[in-house]
């Protein structure tokens, strides 16, 4: 579930907001990827802290650990939620650097696809010109030796008689 700007300000020291704000939408689309980089480490690097002090929080809860230090400021009293936010924008970023990625390498095909293209048509071109008509007529027909098979007609004629005389028993029979 998302969580709402105005909220996320109020559990934020002003620093950290400032991060969490790159990673919102009109501003995110304006920073380069090295520099989204460099943002999700940040993210991440407080995303840990905030699950660190968490876990500790809930150890001390139950009884499992002792405090550490003396008090925590405002902010840390709820880490949760906090982690909650930096978790959140860790997402975004990583769709955002995967969205970049997923463009260059589109990018990349089109532009290896146009060169192969080029490459092909460079090599279509016919190095030598048609030779053109030439004085020879061409290739002889050679008479065969094979006599055509020849059937005569009544013997057709007898194979079709046969055909019905036999029809003609079949249906007489049943």
């Amino acid at each position: 579930m998302s969580i709402p700007c105005k909220f996320e300000r109020s559990l934020l020291s002003h620093d950290e907001y400032q991060t969490i704000r790159d990673t919102h939408h009109p501003v995110m689309h304006g920073i380069g990827r090295d520099e989204l980089q460099q943002v999700r480490s940040r993210v991440r690097e407080m995303r840990d802290k905030e699950r660190t002090l968490a876990r500790q929080k809930r150890r001390e809860v139950r009884g499992k650990a002792d405090p550490r230090g003396g008090s925590f400021p405002g902010t840390a009293d709820r880490p949760l939620q906090r982690k909650q936010v930096f978790a959140g924008a860790l997402k975004r970023v990583n769709k955002e650097i995967g969205r970049i990625h997923r463009l260059e390498a589109k990018e990349a095909l089109t532009a290896s696809a146009r060169r192969a293209l080029a490459l092909k048509r460079a090599g279509q071109e016919t190095h030598h010109p048609p030779s053109g008509k030439t004085a020879r007529q061409g290739m002889a027909a050679r008479p065969t030796d094979r006599t055509e098979p020849r059937i005569l007609p009544s013997t057709v004629g007898s194979v079709s008689q046969a055909t019905k005389t036999a029809q003609a028993i079949r249906d007489s029979k049943s």
